[in-house]
C-alpha cells in the first residue's frame, strides 16, 4: 500500500469511526443526551494524543497501535453488556430527564466513555501522523481532507440505507486490518471476529431493532387492552410512542380529543407536525378533517406507520405525508390551515452531537409560533400537547402563545406528575372555546428564541451537571497529555524531564494554533446551528454542512498552495469581517428569502469566515517546525472550544461569533513573528513553507 493510499484510508477511518461512536454510544447511553459534544471532545483528545505520540523526538520505529482495537472491543463490550436506558416505570414517560435509569451511574459511565473514546481514536491519529514525514506538507493535508470527505460520505450513505452497527464496526475493523499490515494481522483479524460476534448475537435475538437516520428504534407488539395488536416504540432506549387505533386511543387517553373540544368548529385543512406512526392523523380524520398534511422528520418511523397503523391512515387519499423538519416545512409552504397541531414532537435526541441543539429545538421558539400563526386561515387555531414534566415548561409555552397570539390560550392540564397539558390558541379569541384559560404566573420563563432555542432550560445558565462534567473533561485532558509526554520522554532514555520540558516549550510556541482550534470549533458550531434553522435539523442538512466545511477547507488549501495569498494581517482582517457579516445579517431576514437565494446567501455568509480561517491555518502551519506537535496542540484547543460552546446556553448562539472573534484576535496577537530570512531558508512574505510534514484534518472539524 502506497503512503498516499494509506493516508487516504487512515483519514477516512478516523472520521468514519468517530461518527460511528457518536451514533452508537448516543443510542445506548442515555446520559450522553445531556452532553451534546462529549464523544466529539473525546475524539479530539484521542487524535491529539496520537499526534503527540508521533511527535516524540528521538524514537525509533514504533509498534502498531493495536491498543486502539483492543479498547474499541472493550468499549463495545462494556456498553453492550451495561447499556444505560430509561426504566419503564411509567407508560407516560416522554422526557427521560425526569425518569430513572438502569445501568451504571453517570459518574462512572461518562468518564469511562470519554477516556475510552480518546484511546480508540488515538490509534488512527498515530496512523495518520505516520504518513506525514513521507509527503510534502500540503499534499498530505489535501489527501487527509479527501479521506475525511470519503469517511463522511460513506457513513452518510449507510445512514440513508439504515445499516445497523454491525456493518459500521465490521468496516472499521477491516480498515484497521488493512492499515495495521501483516505485522499485526493475526491479532487484528481475531479482534475483528470478536467484534463481529458481539453484534451478530443481538441481531439474532433483537429482531425488533432497526436504525433510522436519527435513532436506534426498538419495537414490540403488545395487546392494546381490547384484544387487538398495539406496538410500543422506543428510540435510543427511551419509551417514545405507542401505536394503537384512533378508537382505542380515544378511550384510553381521551385527552387526545381536547384540541377539538377547544375549537368552536370542525377543522377542514389540518397540519400535524410530529405525525410519527399516524395516531394523531387518524384522530384528526375521525374528527372530520377533510385533508391532513402529516409532517414527520424520521422516514423510518413514517414507514413503520405505513406498515402497521391499524387505521391505515397513510394510504388514505385525504392524507399527504411529508418527510421534513416541521419548522422548515412551515417556512417553505404557502398553504393555509384551519388547525395546526404540534403533536408530541419531542425528538429525544441531539443534532449529530455537535451542539446543544435537539431536533425540535427550533420548533418551539417564539419565531416558529409566529410562522405557525401566519399559516392559519381565518377562524383557524394552533394547538400543542405533550407530557411536559415541569409546570414551568407548560407556563413557558403557554406564555409564548399568549405573546404571539395576543390573548391567553385554552389550557387543559391532567392532574399527574407528568404535567400533561393541551394548549390551544385561536387566531382570535373568538376562534377558541375554553373550559379553562391559562393565567400567567409571575414566574413564567421567557419564550425560547431562534438565538437561544433551549426550551428545556428554565434559566439562562450552565447547569451544575454540565459544569462538573466539563471540569472533569479538562482534568482528564491535562492528565492524559502529561501521561503521553512522560511516556514519550521515557522511551527516549536518559534526560526524560528535559525532553518533557522541550515538548511543553514546543506546544507553547504553537499557542496561536491552540486558540485557532478553539475558535474554529465555535465558528463551526454556529454554522451547524445556523443552517439547521434555515433549512431544517434533518440528517441530510447536517451531513451537507459538515461536507461543505471540509470542501471549504480543501478550497483554502488549494488556494494557499497555488495562489499568492494576502499577508496574514490582511487575512485576519477578512476573517473578522466575515464574522461581523454573520453577526449583522439576521436569520429572520434570510428566512424571508426563497430557498435558492437563501441557500446562496447562507453559503457565502457561513463559509466565508471558514475559508479565511483555513487560509490562515495553512499559511501558519506551513511554517511550523514540528507538524505533529503543532497539529496536536491545535486539536487540544478544539477541546477548549467544545467546552466554551456551552456558553451559548447563557448568551445564545450569536454570542459564539463574538467569542470566536476574540479568540482569533488573541491568536494573531500571540502568533510568533517571522524571523529574518536566511540563505538556507527562503521566506516569501509571511508564507514560510519548508518541506516538512503536514496536518491532518480532525474529524468533522478542520483545524483553523
Amino acid at each position: 500500500m502506497t503512503v498516499r493510499v494509506r493516508l487516504l484510508l487512515a483519514s477516512a477511518l478516523m472520521l468514519f469511526l468517530e461518527l460511528a461512536l457518536i451514533r452508537w454510544l448516543g443510542a445506548n447511553v442515555v446520559h450522553l443526551a445531556y452532553f451534546s459534544n462529549f464523544v466529539l471532545m473525546g475524539s479530539f483528545l484521542g487524535i491529539g494524543l496520537g499526534f503527540l505520540r508521533a511527535s516524540a523526538p528521538g524514537r525509533g520505529p514504533r509498534p502498531m497501535p493495536l491498543y486502539s482495537l483492543v479498547v474499541l472491543l472493550g468499549l463495545v463490550g462494556f456498553v453492550s453488556a451495561y447499556p444505560v436506558s430509561v426504566n419503564r416505570d411509567s407508560s407516560q414517560l416522554i422526557f427521560f430527564t425526569s425518569g430513572t435509569t438502569s445501568g451504571p451511574p453517570i459518574w462512572l459511565t461518562l468518564p469511562a466513555v470519554f477516556l475510552a473514546v480518546a484511546a480508540v481514536l488515538a490509534g488512527p491519529g498515530e496512523l495518520v501522523a505516520s504518513c506525514f514525514s513521507q509527503l510534502e506538507r500540503l499534499e498530505a493535508y489535501r489527501l487527509d481532507l479527501l479521506g475525511s470527505l470519503l469517511g463522511i460520505t460513506a457513513f452518510t450513505a449507510l445512514a440513508f440505507l439504515g445499516a445497523p452497527p454491525f456493518i459500521w464496526f465490521v468496516l472499521v475493523s477491516l480498515g484497521f486490518v488493512a492499515l495495521l499490515g501483516r505485522q499485526a494481522s493475526s491479532v487484528s483479524v481475531a479482534l475483528l471476529i470478536a467484534m463481529a460476534m458481539m453484534f451478530i448475537y443481538p441481531l439474532r435475538h433483537d429482531t425488533g431493532v432497526f436504525w433510522s437516520p436519527y435513532y436506534k428504534v426498538t419495537t414490540a407488539a403488545v395487546d392494546d387492552g381490547n384484544g387487538a395488536t398495539a406496538w410500543t416504540i422506543d428510540v435510543n432506549s427511551i419509551p417514545h410512542q405507542r401505536l394503537t387505533s384512533a378508537a382505542t386511543r380515544a378511550i384510553q387517553e381521551p385527552w387526545y380529543l381536547q384540541t377539538y373540544d377547544q375549537i368552536p368548529r370542525n377543522p377542514g385543512n389540518v397540519l400535524i407536525v410530529g405525525a410519527g406512526t399516524g395516531t394523531d392523523v387518524a384522530i384528526a380524520l375521525k374528527q372530520g378533517a377533510r385533508h391532513v398534511d402529516a409532517v414527520e422528520i424520521d422516514p423510518t418511523l413514517l414507514r413503520f406507520g405505513r406498515q402497521h397503523n391499524p387505521d391505515h391512515v397513510y394510504s388514505d387519499p385525504r392524507v399527504t405525508a411529508h418527510v421534513d423538519d416541521g419548522r422548515a416545512f412551515l417556512e417553505r409552504t404557502h398553504a393555509k390551515f384551519d388547525l395546526i397541531i404540534f403533536a408530541l414532537p419531542d425528538s429525544l435526541t441531539l443534532v449529530s452531537g455537535a451542539s446543544s441543539l435537539r431536533l425540535e429545538s427550533y420548533l418551539f421558539t417564539e419565531q416558529s409560533i409566529q410562522a405557525a400563526r401566519d399559516h392559519l386561515a381565518p377562524g383557524g387555531a394552533f394547538s400543542m400537547y405533550n407530557f411536559y414534566r415541569q409546570q414551568w415548561l407548560v407556563d413557558r409555552l403557554a406564555g409564548t402563545l399568549d405573546d404571539v397570539f395576543g390573548h391567553a390560550p385554552c389550557l387543559y392540564e391532567a392532574q399527574n406528575a407528568a404535567a400533561l397539558a393541551v394548549m390551544t390558541a385561536g387566531l382570535t379569541s373568538a376562534d377558541q372555546s375554553c373550559a379553562q384559560t391559562w393565567a400567567r404566573p409571575a414566574s413564567t420563563p421567557p419564550p425560547a428564541t431562534d438565538d437561544s432555542p433551549f426550551l428545556y432550560l428554565e434559566h439562562k445558565s450552565i447547569p451544575s451537571l454540565y459544569r462538573s462534567a466539563l471540569l472533569l473533561i479538562i482534568l482528564a485532558t491535562v492528565l492524559a497529555i502529561g501521561f503521553v509526554l512522560l511516556m514519550n520522554a521515557a522511551a527516549g532514555g536518559r534526560g526524560a524531564l528535559t525532553r518533557v520540558r522541550g515538548q511543553l516549550r514546543g506546544m507553547w510556541s504553537y499557542r496561536d494554533l491552540f486558540l485557532l482550534g478553539a475558535a474554529f470549533l465555535l465558528m463551526e458550531t454556529k454554522s451547524v446551528t445556523g443552517f439547521a434553522l434555515l433549512f431544517g435539523t434533518t440528517w441530510i442538512v447536517n451531513s451537507l454542512v459538515f461536507g461543505g466545511v471540509l470542501l471549504a477547507v480543501l478550497a483554502a488549501v488549494e488556494v494557499t498552495h497555488r495562489v499568492t495569498t494576502p499577508p496574514l494581517p490582511v487575512t485576519y482582517a477578512l476573517l473578522i469581517g466575515g464574522l461581523a457579516l454573520s453577526w449583522l445579517v439576521p436569520a429572520g431576514w434570510l428566512l424571508t428569502l426563497d430557498v435558492v437565494p437563501r441557500a446562496l446567501v447562507a453559503i457565502v455568509i457561513g463559509f466565508l469566515p471558514i475559508f479565511a480561517a483555513n487560509i490562515i491555518f495553512a499559511k501558519r502551519f506551513a511554517a511550523t517546525a514540528d507538524a505533529p506537535l503543532a497539529f496536536g496542540t491545535n486539536l487540544l484547543g478544539a477541546i477548549v472550544g467544545g467546552c466554551l460552546e456551552y456558553l451559548s446556553l447563557v448568551f445564545g448562539y450569536r454570542a459564539l461569533l463574538v467569542l470566536a472573534g476574540a479568540l482569533y484576535v488573541s491568536a494573531y496577537l500571540v502568533m510568533p513573528r517571522p524571523q529574518p530570512p536566511t540563505t538556507s531558508q527562503p521566506v516569501d512574505d509571511d508564507r514560510r513553507q519548508p518541506t516538512a510534514t503536514g496536518p491532518a484534518v480532525p474529524p468533522m472539524q478542520s483545524p483553523a
